[in-house]
């Protein structure tokens, strides 16, 4: 058996292009079928293509997506070390963007010379940040 798919007002004023108001006064005028859930309105999927005349767009799906926002602070550092380091950073970070099915990456520094302290910021899916955080302690831990 078929499962039977249901749309909010606001989904099918959306997909119309109409006021949510405009919709509810079709629901009202009984110009399109919907049952009454609690406060709210559902339309099915075939009474919404009846209303239309045209196949009506599954609901969206929603997937759960995590990324993460990081500052790597890293102090006392040169500004020749702060060179070579945002560079190899960044061309890890262009290296990682461009593998198969790898989340992109953003990596901005930012280099204040009077603390001789270099700020990095990551922001991207998770595991792609977490290799790029190890591979920016691998290279601090390397001497100058």
């Amino acid at each position: 058996m078929a499962r039977q798919l249901y749309y909010s007002v606001e989904q099918v004023a959306g997909l119309l292009g109409l006021h949510v108001r405009t919709v509810r006064g079709y629901v009202r005028d009984g110009r399109l079928k919907a049952t009454r859930v609690g406060r709210q309105y559902r339309i099915t999927r075939e009474d919404l293509e009846a209303f239309t005349g045209i196949p009506a767009p599954s609901p969206a799906r929603r997937t759960r997506h995590a990324e993460v926002s990081g500052i790597v602070q890293i102090d006392a550092i040169s500004p020749e070390a702060t060179i070579r380091l945002t560079n190899l950073v960044m061309a890890a970070a262009q290296g990682r963007h461009r593998e198969q099915g790898a989340d992109r990456l953003r990596v901005e520094t930012v280099y204040d010379e009077e603390r001789a302290a270099l700020k990095i910021i990551v922001l991207g899916g998770l595991d792609t940040a977490a290799d790029l955080l190890k591979i920016i302690n691998t290279l601090i831990e390397e001497p100058e």
